[in-house]
């Protein structure tokens, strides 16, 4: 499936160093999320809270950028695709 939503994806500015949610309860992540309409940081799907997903499902927001060093593969919630 081909993504519809690029044309959402803006100019973002991180909303934390490591995942928001986790720095605020000590909790811990695999690895980083950024999403491409507000700049939300949360964390992956193979971390215990999922944050990234969870503010999918909050916001509605259908995109994500890996936030690791040297790698920017971006995904689409919304249509289960690659960007």
């Amino acid at each position: 499936m081909k993504c519809t939503h690029v044309s959402q994806i803006q100019q973002v500015t991180p909303s934390a160093e490591g995942c928001e949610e986790c720095l605020k309860t000590d909790g811990w992540w695999v690895h980083l999320r950024i999403c491409l309409i507000c700049g939300h940081v949360g964390c992956c799907d193979s971390s215990p809270n999922r944050h990234a997903t969870k503010h999918f499902h909050a916001t509605q927001h259908p995109l994500i950028q890996s936030f690791e060093p040297g790698e920017t593969w971006r995904w689409c919630y919304a249509d289960e695709a690659f960007v």
